[in-house]
């Protein structure tokens, strides 16, 4: 059975109870591959078997280097593997590919395949550059469950260790951490709970072991409830023999009994457990032998921590202490900083009959046991080629996102303040403490609504805190977010006077929600924390504990985590409160849905590209989700072919006929829900002046589907000309007035006041088309803003921002875009060469629309990608979205379905949807109950109810004539989407 599914399935209660009784499980590396042990033995000398029983510490990066470089330096490393034949390295900083060919060079030099080990407790990233970063162990504490994500974790490390030519990793830490000023252990721990911290340890130890990679428990017998950090002193345990028992080794015994395949001893000293003074536990055979390996019965690798550290050489010298840890039971001594007295004192110690000759062979031969067991009796080099790569997989992201998401705790939520609901009742300001520039979450929360951010640095003086201040008082909503430099209560977690003093001011408006991005005992120094408004715990800083705090706070995510630690008497173990999804957007990567980033990603962007080379448009931008999850944002491309301002995904774009969805088809689901508007009433019942006209009795239904025999469109603006091409004089005017009010384009033209009821009285008196055949037509939704006013009372724009735009947080969705933007944030257009004479930029590129004061319901509204999307997803959601209901499910099932299909209209009312014989106008492989529609700057937009997808493209292929149609010769938008439905049916 697959291991992670072992997991799940063990009662916790079941595995626990019996943790003590079952007999220990051997470690999967004993007893293999004998052949091969039995012939390297053999070949060796009995000093080069001590030899093998020492790990020497080295180095890839000297310059970067924690450590010293002495004696780990790579030709100091070198020297020590050619004259001494030590057994192992265990490398410390660098980076990967050096370390990969320092690696490659150490073991085509060493009698015997050297054993590499790391501490890599939350990945290769603990020690070496470009490599996966995964979360800390308390981070993981927090999380309630989940543990097959560890397991996961586990999998991928080892896979990653063993792509890198390293075999051991000196993890779990399986310390309980119970004491706050713990100042080595700490955020290392799962926490202060011994089953959690069991349990925990368990999936990571697991998932690296099945995948091939030695583990080293540590750091036994348990180095949680310290105040010294053993590298620099002797910590000592003062707890009792049966406390201990029942405690701090119940989590290593758990591992022993489920084969556990290393331990790490401590520098500790314990008095109940070993009776001499100042004597560590490395060197205590009362511990090694006596407890670890006959009392626990544990059988695998035992590895001291590193033979350098003050917590063993305050009292033993490098050399003696190293012959007196084999004495006591190690099997490996890790960084001896001098081999050759070591091995002297060893050497001595077998002549003294303190360590037998039998105990170093047996010793030798379980290294050499393990070495086969990770395919050293097979030895091939490290392959550099897609060293990088490999190294950081995709997979990997997933797993750290999936890991932060279900550890966010909520500690505090004032009448239920989270997730933010009401998005059109809050002004919101951002603030994040101890950064220079704008952070990731406060990018992210840009995502969800329109804010201001402001920025501290770690030590704001005075003045920058003054001048915040000031700004801060009219917004009644404060985000903020608290980046602790440090991880370690050493130096109060980077914590500064002025920054925690800034931080209680803030909470003291009762405005404030702020996120924690640092160790959860530094609630124990910031000052009034327990009054914050709100309150998240997001226990380091990183860019996913940032991400995913920012989407919590808008109800993208659920909190469901809880702290695994006690940090006072405000914030107990165990403390957290569940916070509720609402429906809102939730940003990850494709990898979360089953897709591939690199496939989908070099598909997308081989048709993105391909537009960009034929010039179909200067630029565009891409965004898909499935099921709520925004999987793909991309922005290609420049504003204009000869320009250089790149696209970007928040850019703004004219969205064309989109509008006739987003704003006009949105308004009439509105009116239906509330009764206002009935689909089989006739134009006369909601436009008087319609009356004595030939569209009176016109049937909404047949008006919506263009099936009711409407003109396609109206020239308005050339009946607005003279034959010489000049204007007429009682429409435009070239100078703004009272009577003239209205900018048409730029400052060069202006239209007649009211000239919107001219228009109006244009589309009552046209003609009909001989018959009701299927023609569409942009005539009537040039009407809704006026059907809309007449049935609310209020005005178009202000009735969809009002009920809808604001609710959904979709800021930039406007008509008239330069009243609340600058040119650089919207995408221009067409350069206009038969109406308004210049280049369209920040004003509708159609011509109606622009005769209308840009307000018009088939064109003229404006705005990002993501703000289009988020209508979209309520419409997926049947009318669901940010916790309110904003339409209902039955006007979604009643606007998108197909309406005349039996006379071949492909029509739903207002929206397209596909039609019944393929013609491009949707993707191929899109389902019936699918709808959208495109906008003639460039624009689609789709949603596919049956595979919960969504897709919004934004292009000006306008740009610089209208007459280039490449971007549909190329079936460019439905392109892109088709490479998710490919990509999906593949699954």
């Amino acid at each position: 059975m697959n291991k992670t599914l072992l997991l799940l399935m063990i009662g916790i209660g079941a595995l626990f109870s019996s943790a003590q009784a079952q007999m220990s499980t051997p470690p999967p590396f004993l007893y293999q591959h004998q052949a091969w042990v039995d012939s390297v033995f053999a070949s060796l000398t009995p000093e080069e078997r001590i030899a093998q029983l020492i790990m020497v510490a080295a180095v890839s990066d000297t310059k970067r280097s924690s450590i010293g470089t002495t004696t780990s330096s790579p030709a100091y490393v070198e020297k020590l593997i050619r004259e001494n034949k030590v057994g192992g390295v265990v490398f410390f900083q660098g980076g990967p590919v050096p370390q990969a060919r320092l690696t490659n060079h150490f073991q085509s030099i060493s009698k015997v395949p050297l054993l590499i080990a790391m501490d890599a407790e939350f990945g290769l990233a603990m020690r070496i550059d470009s490599t996966v970063r995964y979360p800390y162990q308390m981070t993981l504490g927090a999380m309630q469950g989940h543990n097959n994500l560890i397991y996961d974790m586990g999998s991928q490390l080892a896979k990653q260790a063993l792509r890198l030519g390293v075999h051991v990793n000196f993890a779990p830490v399986a310390d309980i951490n119970n004491n706050p000023n713990n100042p080595v252990i700490s955020f290392r721990s799962f926490g202060e709970n011994k089953y959690r911290v069991a349990e925990k340890a368990l999936a990571y130890m697991q998932g690296m072991q099945d995948h091939g990679l030695l583990t080293s428990a540590k750091h036994f017998p348990g180095h949680g409830d310290t105040g010294v950090d053993s590298h620099y002193d002797l910590p000592v345990i003062n707890h009792s023999k049966a406390r201990i028992d029942s405690l701090e080794l119940f989590p290593f015994k758990v591992l022993i009994n489920n084969g556990l395949s290393g331990m790490m001893i401590a520098h500790l000293a314990i008095p109940a457990l070993e009776k001499t003074n100042n004597l560590p536990s490395t060197l205590s055979k009362p511990i090694v032998s006596d407890l670890l390996r006959h009392q626990l019965g544990f059988s695998g690798m035992i590895y001291s921590d590193a033979m350098n550290m003050k917590g063993v050489t305050k009292y033993f010298p490098n050399g003696k202490a190293d012959a007196m840890g084999l004495e006591a039971g190690m099997d490996v001594l890790e960084f001896t900083e001098d081999v050759n007295k070591s091995i002297a004192e060893i050497k001595k110690s077998i002549a003294e009959g303190r360590i037998s000759q039998a105990e170093i062979d047996y010793k030798c031969r379980k290294v050499l046991q393990a070495k086969a067991w990770v395919g050293l009796n097979k030895f091939k080099p490290i392959e550099l080629k897609n060293l990088y790569e490999d190294l950081n997989p995709k997979q990997a992201e997933l797993t750290n996102r999936l890991m932060t998401e279900k550890s966010l705790t909520v500690l505090r939520n004032q009448d239920d303040l989270l997730p933010l609901r009401e998005l059109d009742t809050l002004k919101i300001a951002s603030i994040s403490l101890g950064v220079d520039s704008i952070s990731t979450f406060q990018t992210t929360l840009s995502l969800y609504t329109s804010m201001d951010h402001f920025t501290l640095p770690a030590n704001p003086s005075e003045a920058q805190i003054k001048a915040i201040r000031k700004q801060l008082s009219t917004y009644n909503l404060l985000l903020v977010g608290l980046h602790l430099p440090s991880i370690s209560p050493r130096n109060t977690y980077g914590l500064t006077a002025s920054t925690n003093g800034f931080l209680a001011e803030l909470i003291s408006t009762n405005k404030a929600v702020v996120s924690i991005f640092g160790n959860p005992y530094a609630l124990n120094n910031l000052n009034k924390i327990e009054s914050a408004r709100s309150l998240i715990m997001a226990y380091q800083w990183t860019k996913y504990t940032e991400d995913l705090s920012a989407q919590l706070i808008f109800g993208a995510i659920p909190s469901e985590g809880r702290l695994p630690v006690t940090a006072n008497a405000q914030f107990p173990y165990g403390a957290g409160v569940s916070t509720p999804a609402l429906g809102r957007l939730k940003y990850t990567i494709p990898e979360e849905l089953g897709l591939s980033s690199e496939v989908i990603t070099y598909k997308i962007d081989s048709v993105a590209n391909l537009a960009l080379s034929q010039q179909a448009t200067p630029g565009c931008v891409v965004q898909l989700a499935k099921d709520g999850k925004v999987f793909f944002r991309k922005a290609y491309g420049k504003h204009t072919y000869e320009g250089n301002t790149p696209v970007r995904v928040t850019d703004i774009y004219d969205l064309a006929s989109v509008t006739k969805i987003t704003a006009s088809t949105l308004a009439l689901m509105s009116l239906w829900d509330q009764k206002k508007f009935d689909l089989d009433k006739h134009m006369k019942d909601y436009l008087p002046t319609f009356k004595n006209s030939n569209k009176a009795d016109l049937v909404w239904r047949k008006v919506l589907t263009h099936s009711a025999g409407l003109k396609s469109y109206i020239k308005f603006w050339s009946e607005a000309q003279n034959p010489d091409g000049s204007w007429k004089p009682n429409i435009f005017s070239t100078k703004k007035s009272a009577q003239y009010p209205t900018s048409v384009v730029g400052d060069s033209l202006y239209i007649r006041k009211n000239y919107t009821e001219v228009l109006y009285k244009g589309i009552r008196d046209s003609p009909l088309n001989a018959n009701q055949d299927y023609v569409y037509s942009d005539l009537s939704f040039l009407l809704y803003p006026k059907l809309v006013q007449n049935l609310t009372g209020e005005n178009f724009e202000d009735y969809l921002k009002k009920h809808f735009y604001r609710k959904l947080g979709a800021s930039t969705l406007t008509f008239n875009p330069t009243r609340q933007f600058g040119l650089s944030e919207i995408v221009p257009t067409e350069k206009d060469t038969f109406f308004r004479m210049t280049q369209i930029h920040g004003q509708v590129h159609d011509e109606a629309a622009a005769m209308m004061g840009g307000l018009s319901g088939h064109a003229g509204l404006f705005g990002s990608a993501n703000d289009v999307m988020k209508v979209w997803q309520m419409f997926l959601q049947k009318g669901y979205y940010g916790g309110q209901q904003l339409l209902s499910s039955e006007a979604l099932t009643e606007f998108t379905r197909y309406q005349y299909p039996e006379i071949g209209n492909r029509r739903g009312i207002g929206f397209d949807k596909p039609n019944f014989i393929y013609t491009a106008n949707a993707p191929r492989y899109a389902s019936p109950s699918s709808y959208g529609h495109t906008g003639y700057t460039g624009i689609m937009t789709w949603a596919d109810p049956a595979w919960n997808l969504n897709y919004v493209f934004l292009s000006n292929r306008v740009y610089p004539t209208r007459e280039n149609n490449k971007i549909s010769q190329l079936n460019i938008r439905t392109g892109i989407m088709e490479v998710i439905y490919k990509e999906l049916l593949k699954k």
